[in-house]
């Protein structure tokens, strides 16, 4: 039927729909597949207090989906009452709409599973003489044997509307994502036990355990092993779980859990701030791994956004943005090489003792900030310098954390940078630029016996490009200039809190048609865009003109530049722009900074640059994110050579 015979059909009504094709929509809503109904029934079997929930499946859900708890049970009177629209016992007036929190709340769920379904309602509360069974077709209700708890079946599930029967997948797939709602239950709450049973076969079993064995037992055990913990409070958020390391990251973005306070969610907010977290340290397009658990005041958000209550709003946005980057951040920032040989030190073993012996039986040297001759022959381009004036101060005795800790600091020569020794005396010729070696104020590795070096002690240099060090587990191979361009990173940043980006004006505005929307952008986040180094302004109404870029980047593309960072303007908070922007500078002048290859480091240099990686934040990846050394144990060198076999 086309546009011209709709004209032409009679004038219909305005009149109430029937109860049934209302039921029939809203279970459109709520229902997609069955994956829809063992999270809803999953969410009921929670809010009843269960202890443990059982679902049985057939077909993948479609024959039948059953839910089995041990919870408080439903009344026999308020059976019938449960399967009408819009009927809870989670919320009685608006004020407890404005703070759920309870997983269910809306009181569809069974209303709309039972208009597409045979549905049966089992249910024995505490002290009941039985237990009493629903039909929900025909809604006769009769006594019934079971124990305390509830039970809910749905057979054929869209026998009703064959149509929407034949979208379903195959029953592998339907069956799949069955398993994942539970899964996404089971990792929310781990003091619950789960079970999973297809066709008669036990598919997967959880007992209640902690939060850590319970993420060990549904994602895997490689995940805590590659996974750093978050724990994380900015005022009454607070953020726990784990985040993985950036080895672990995968191609697609199918182990990112998400949960506010206790619910999973999908929420941009969330992914958005925990993805930005990994900027620094992730390489390419790879998805992180992470399962975080935020929790806020329910009253702050609102989880009545949508019919599957799988996306939420937060009352300010931007303090949850802040609290989740700075949890993930933080996490990701220690250096995992002192966890590393903890972790292999307590597990013992041949391995780890007979690296302690090889180690041991070397013998010391001089420890690295004793010898006076630490330099590198990498100048910073003069204009890199210049650009940021105000990033490079004099580092003496009395002034900034370097001299705090009475160690090397930096300044700013003509020709590039000079390291000097702890009085201030500069030690470096014009050509030389030091690894930017300082000594931290709090115990750090340095301190620690050289047998305890998490990075152990430098042996030998590779091609000019790896240097290989021994420590209690065996080898450590590390990439010198992806290591020291994440040293030269990190001090740049943390030295660049009130520098601004220096612009250079274009002898020729580049202009391109702009939407209204990017018009609007550029004209409400001028001050912005100012701080970034680039000067957008209207040239007509439908076109803008790039007068100013960043120095640094004066040679792109000018026009790309501008639509990248309007389109992020648009989308993200401010502040985070400008944030990844001066990141994108400063990771340039590291890299121009840093320690060529090619270029021959002494045993001192190798183990000062060592020593500053053990205390440099997230220096287990370079400033794209690839990993700067790897440890080979004995084991493993064993291995190669078919040594005890």
């Amino acid at each position: 039927m086309n546009a011209t015979d709709l004209a032409l059909l009679p004038r219909r009504p305005i009149r109430d729909l029937p109860d049934e094709l209302i039921s029939q929509i809203a279970a459109g809503e709520v229902v997609e597949r069955p994956a829809s109904v063992v999270r809803e029934l999953v969410d009921n079997a929670l809010d009843a207090d269960a202890t443990f929930v059982t679902v049985r499946l057939l077909a993948g859900g479609v024959r039948l989906i059953s839910v089995e708890d041990d919870g408080g049970g439903i009344p026999r009177e308020e059976l019938p009452v449960a399967l009408r629209r819009h009927a809870t016992s989670k919320i009685a007036s608006l004020l407890d709409l404005e703070s759920v929190g309870t997983m269910g709340f809306r009181g569809e769920a069974l209303a709309a599973i039972n208009s597409v379904s045979e549905l049966t309602l089992l249910s024995r509360t505490e002290g009941q003489a039985s237990a009493f069974s629903l039909a929900g077709q025909s809604g006769e209700l009769k006594p019934a044997a079971r124990s305390t708890g509830t039970t809910v079946e749905v057979k054929e599930l869209f026998f009703s509307t064959p149509a929407r029967r034949k979208f379903l997948k195959t029953d592998a797939t339907e069956l799949a994502h069955c398993i994942e709602a539970v899964r996404r239950h089971a990792l929310a709450r781990p003091d619950v036990g789960f079970a999973i049973w297809h066709e008669g076969k036990l598919v997967e079993q959880w007992r209640a355990a902690t939060r850590e064995q319970r993420l060990a037992d549904v994602l895997g055990e490689e995940l805590i092993a590659q996974s750093v913990a978050v724990d994380y409070r900015a005022g009454a958020i607070r953020i726990t779980g784990r985040a993985g390391i950036p080895d672990a990251a995968r191609s697609r973005a199918d182990q990112q859990f998400s949960y506010v306070n206790g619910r999973y969610v999908r929420d941009k907010v969330v992914t958005h701030a925990a993805r930005s977290a990994y900027e620094d340290v992730l390489h390419g397009h790879r998805q992180p791994v992470y399962a975080l658990y935020l929790e806020i005041d329910p009253a702050r958000v609102d989880v009545n956004v949508h019919p599957t209550k799988i996306e939420v709003r937060f009352r300010d946005s931007r303090e949850v943005h802040q609290a989740v980057r700075h949890a993930v951040e933080n996490a990701l920032a220690v250096p995992r090489a002192a966890a590393a040989a903890a972790a292999a030190g307590d597990a013992g073993g041949p391995a780890a003792e007979e690296g302690g012996e090889l180690l041991a039986a070397m013998p010391a040297r001089p420890a690295p900030w004793d010898q006076p001759s630490m330099r590198f022959d990498a100048p910073l381009p003069g204009n890199r310098v210049a650009d940021l004036g105000a990033l490079w101060q004099r580092t003496e005795r009395g002034t900034g954390p370097a001299a705090a800790g009475g160690g090397y600091g930096a300044v700013v020569s003509g020709t590039g940078l000079s390291a000097q020794e702890p009085g201030g005396a500069l030690i470096a010729s014009e050509r030389s630029a030091p690894a930017y070696f300082q000594r931290g104020e709090s115990a750090a590795p340095q301190d620690l016996p050289h047998g305890d070096w998490p990075l152990g002690r430098a042996i030998a240099q590779l091609q000019g490009i790896y240097i290989l060090a021994e420590n209690t587990q065996g080898l450590v191979i590390v990439d010198m200039h992806a290591a020291h361009e994440r040293i030269v990173y990190e001090r740049l940043k943390s030295q660049m809190d009130t520098a601004a980006i220096t612009s250079q004006p274009l002898l020729i505005p580049a202009t391109f048609a702009a939407t209204p929307h990017e018009v609007a952008t550029a004209e409400g986040h001028a001050d912005t865009l100012q701080l970034l180094g680039l000067e957008i302004t209207p040239f007509s109404p439908r076109t803008l003109a790039v007068r100013a870029v960043p120095t640094s980047l004066a040679m792109g593309d000018a026009v790309e530049l501008a639509r990248s960072v309007l389109a992020e303007l648009s989308q993200h908070d401010a502040s985070t722009v400008v944030q990844r922007a001066q990141n994108e500078l400063l990771s340039t002048m590291a890299c121009h900074g840093a320690v060529r290859a090619n270029r021959k480091l002494t045993l001192d240099e190798m183990n000062a640059l060592l020593r500053q990686m053990e205390q440099t934040e997230r220096s287990d990846q370079c400033n794209h994110g690839r990993p700067t050394w790897r440890q080979m144990t004995i084991r493993e060198l064993d291995s190669l050579f078919m040594r005890g076999r």
